[in-house]
């Protein structure tokens, strides 16, 4: 019983989101562009669940690359209707259309010239019909067993906020640099914007090597560093190769003398390297691309700057 009950909430629900394809019509293009060339805010409205609802279309709507912020109608109508600008856009969502709340701020709001862009399931409600667009979240039925709590209808309004906020992220060329610069707490900001110099070793930290040293002495290099790996450069610094402990694995099964070989002799050359101003995360693909584990970072001469593997990613939060 617990379980068909779920399962017919989902059900309904599913069918519900599946019916908002016709409403992404002209009434959606148009509420679009007049989001788009404004210079103010989107002032998100609602009351009970639809504020509920409205609180995160708002926050998705600012984190997306339009201005948003939520005015309960309630303390609107008692001083804060104060936020609202001629330069703003009010969004008003109200399943009925009759939210007492939300039609006691019409006058104001028509006065002030600001345009109303109304979420109702009725485009002839007193909302719908006050507003200068309608976006219709018509559901056939709620999913409350009593038909009662707001269910199937939130949900509706809110895909229909999530469509309004992708379609002008989408048109406005909204990066995920943009993105990143709303979420700069957290490992969401450190994956997006941490550069690879901010994670990257550096200077004395470095398992540099020359070519003519032998196998024996790079492994000494490379359990010094902990990275893995050295890299071999000339008489000018320039990166020639790199040797790695896989590479050691392999040259250990070709029965190699560890203290004659030279490691220019078992090293791989042109080697896999990064710009210390590309993106951690950009690297973290990279290496992931590529399957390897670490690799060094070069300036425009091809000399090492720095050296950069998984674990220190691992430590700066972008895996």
């Amino acid at each position: 019983m617990i379980k068909q009950s779920a399962l017919r909430v989902l059900e309904i629900e599913q069918k519900a989101i599946a019916q908002l394809v016709q409403y992404i019509d002209d009434a959606f293009v148009e509420a679009c562009q007049l989001i788009l060339p404004c210079k103010g805010k989107v002032i998100v409205c609602g009351m009970g669940k639809s504020g509920h609802i409205g609180h995160k279309i708002s926050a998705t709507l600012a984190s997306t690359g339009t201005p948003a912020f939520f005015m309960h109608p309630a303390e609107a109508n008692h001083g804060d209707l104060g936020m609202l600008t001629e330069q703003d856009i009010l969004l008003a969502i109200s399943n009925s259309g009759e939210t007492a709340e939300l039609l006691a701020l019409i006058p104001v709001v028509k006065r002030m010239g600001v345009p109303i862009i109304a979420m109702t399931a009725n485009s002839q409600s007193t909302l719908g019909k006050y507003a200068d667009i309608n976006l219709c979240i018509k559901v056939e039925q709620e999913a409350c067993s009593l038909g009662l709590a707001p269910t199937s209808s939130t949900t509706a309004t809110l895909v229909m906020g999530d469509a309004l906020a992708v379609a002008l992220l989408d048109a406005r060329g909204f990066t995920s640099e943009d993105f990143a610069l709303s979420h700069p707490g957290g490992s969401l900001g450190r994956k997006l914007l941490l550069k690879l110099e901010d994670v990257m070793v550096k200077e004395a930290s470095l398992p540099l090597v020359s070519g003519q040293q032998t196998l024996r002495e790079v492994l000494l290099v490379i359990s010094q560093k902990a990275l893995g790996m050295a890299g071999v450069i000339d008489d000018n610094g320039k990166l020639l190769g790199i040797f790695t402990d896989g590479d050691l694995r392999r040259v250990l099964d070709d029965r190699i003398d560890i203290h004659k070989t030279q490691i220019y002799q078992i090293m791989t050359p042109n080697s896999i390297t990064a710009k210390p101003e590309m993106l951690a995360a950009e690297v973290l693909l990279l290496m992931q691309k590529h399957k390897i584990s670490s690799l060094f970072v070069t300036d425009t001469n091809g000399k090492p700057i720095g050296a950069i593997n998984m674990q220190l990613l691992l430590q700066a939060g972008i895996i």
